[in-house]
């Protein structure tokens, strides 16, 4: 059974991310001088996306079926983007980016779904949410929440330690969701959705193309950027920019 609400929530997340990477392309692409891009206001709305997203798929890891062979699908996707991304954009490659996550936390949860049903939704999502919020810094070398910082840790060394959360010097993604701190806000929305009663009026009614969107939110995730790609002359035009 759909649950339209979670379709529609996702659906606006992904008009919100491609708004988002609309813009990425017209700087870093097309040479747009937007410096309110590079602002704290921005970064609020790159991190809202992809909060968003992770607890959407965490929420929805009880609802469907089938996880490892979800979790295979979405890996692939995100390893299709990376291939894509070091050949057509040397410049900004991905790396274990968003796709790759979620495809690696969904095979990662797969065998762990009887102990995570057996955790008591309140102390799991509690738990979950607090160790997102300690690890929030573990990629930049540091334990602690934005810039908060409690103790050090050690840097990576390899294309490995980076899939953790430990990226080696020099290491660079374009989009990079590594297993810490993100599994956790992942299992967050895990535990999120065991305290939803299973009878309840939607959160959200459906609105015909953004549901549809969210419905098919990898297809839709695929597409979008080969499709801004495509319309970049245009966009140039409209905008008055040059790379």
């Amino acid at each position: 059974m759909r649950h339209q609400d979670i379709d529609t929530l996702r659906g606006v997340a992904l008009i919100s991310m491609i708004g988002y990477h609309a813009c990425w392309d017209f700087v870093y692409l097309l040479g747009a001088d937007w410096s309110w891009y590079r602002s704290f206001g921005a970064y609020v709305w790159q991190q809202s996306i992809c909060w968003t997203f992770i607890l959407l798929s965490g929420y929805c890891f009880f609802l469907g079926r089938r996880p490892v062979r979800r979790g295979l699908v979405t890996f692939s996707a995100g390893a299709i983007v990376s291939a894509v991304t070091y050949v057509v954009l040397p410049e900004a490659p991905i790396f274990c980016g968003v796709l790759t996550f979620l495809g690696l936390a969904t095979l990662i949860s797969a065998p762990l779904k009887k102990a995570l049903r057996c955790i008591p939704p309140h102390l799991g999502l509690g738990v979950s949410f607090a160790l997102f919020m300690l690890f929030r810094d573990v990629n930049e070398g540091f334990l602690g929440f934005e810039g908060l910082h409690i103790a050090a840790l050690p840097r990576g060394t390899s294309l490995l330690t980076a899939v953790l959360g430990f990226p080696p010097p020099g290491f660079t993604s374009s989009d990079y969701f590594p297993l810490l701190p993100w599994l956790f806000l992942f299992w967050t929305g895990v535990f999120l959705s065991r305290l939803r009663p299973e009878r309840e009026d939607l959160i959200l009614r459906p609105v015909p193309v953004v549901t549809a969107m969210g419905r098919r939110s990898l297809l839709v995730y695929m597409a979008h950027q080969p499709v801004l790609y495509t319309l970049l002359p245009l966009f140039e035009k409209l905008i008055g920019v040059s790379a």
